[in-house]
């Protein structure tokens, strides 16, 4: 008999349609964990959208969640259709999946506002350098210097849009390497919980076009050089009532520190030889810029600060989401018109 979780379901509940990727894509196995994060916490399938852009990472959310609503938004436009669906109903979890290219080129826009905006929801960005759907062209995070048979060198630097979230306010940063199943599964558990946009940034290799080793974003590439900040542990923990301000203490090599998230989930944070805090922003941002120098690739929680508001609170949303309301209570009354417009009299 397969085993259950809280709700009475398998983790076969929890799959979606087969794919239609290459075989070995590294976005299947982006797509197994969020698999296992819904199975593992008990999620109800029905409370959670999944969204999508254009792009081969765009195709995914087929394949995972099957009862579970979703939308496959225009290129670069997924953002601001997850804003009007969780301003619409501010109750719903929401996992969206992007690429390199329906991010950082031509939804670069809508990614800085949706973070500006705090809108949240778990923002995957599944990165691997190359327009995979349109056969293999430079994206905007491939390699300077980088060299493909049918499209040359590349000459322009890349953009990190790790570095580009917490530079635009983004409260949770991540970064990690489809390839250590353990590490992605940790933070979209962790990204799930957190009461604001996550941004998760998971080199994702394209085994047909950019899986020379000479690529950062290949899986050779990642199994060799990945530097984790961190071993990452989610525990639970019992709600915590009072939302005080999230803070820690500075903590050896090798010692586990423990950072608190608002929902009772305690984030086990364990140096490996790394001397990161991922709750100061500016050593974030150092980090981030001497791995791109350096070509290092450096993975985990990368950055992490108290939420902020989100969007629907600075709003003043109504706690019954909009989508919820009865006709009646969304039609102003003749009279309540009249003193609108009065006002601007």
């Amino acid at each position: 008999m397969a085993q259950t979780n809280n709700l009475g379901l398998s983790r076969n509940d929890y799959k979606g349609g087969k794919s239609t990727l290459c075989p070995g894509c590294g976005h299947d196995s982006i797509a197994n964990q969020i698999i296992s994060m819904a199975y593992e916490l008990g999620i109800e399938q029905h409370n959670l959208i999944k969204m999508s852009g254009i792009g081969c990472s765009s195709k995914t959310p087929a394949y995972f969640l099957g009862r579970s609503h979703g939308f496959n938004a225009l290129h670069g436009r997924m953002p601001s259709v997850v804003t009007g669906a969780l301003m619409g109903n501010h109750t719903l979890k929401c996992v969206a999946v992007s690429g390199d290219g329906d991010t950082g080129s031509i939804g670069i826009g809508q990614f800085k506002h949706a973070i500006r905006r705090n809108i949240p929801f778990v923002y995957i960005i599944e990165n691997n350098g190359v327009y995979g759907l349109t056969k293999g062209q430079f994206s905007a995070t491939a390699d300077e210097g980088q060299y493909l048979k049918y499209y040359g060198k590349n000459e322009l630097p890349p953009i990190d849009l790790a570095l580009e979230a917490i530079i635009g306010g983004a409260t949770f940063v991540a970064r990690s390497f489809s390839g250590d199943a353990k590490q992605v599964q940790a933070l979209l558990q962790a990204a799930i919980r957190h009461q604001g946009i996550a941004v998760l940034d998971i080199i994702s290799p394209c085994v047909t076009f950019n899986n020379a080793e000479t690529s950062t974003k290949s899986y050779p590439y990642g199994k060799e050089h990945q530097i984790s900040l961190h071993d990452i542990e989610i525990v639970s923990s019992g709600y915590v009532h009072e939302q005080q301000e999230i803070t820690i203490e500075d903590y050896p090599e090798n010692e586990v520190i423990q950072v608190q998230m608002h929902d009772g989930t305690v984030i086990q944070l364990k140096k490996l030889g790394q001397d990161h805090d991922p709750r100061n922003r500016m050593q974030a941002i150092q980090v981030l810029e001497q791995a791109q120098r350096e070509q290092l690739f450096v993975t985990g929680l990368i950055y992490y600060e108290e939420p902020r508001p989100t969007l629907a609170q600075l709003e003043n949303v109504t706690d019954t989401p909009l989508a919820k309301l009865k006709p009646e209570q969304l039609r102003p009354s003749r009279q309540q018109l009249a003193d609108v417009m009065a006002d601007f009299r």
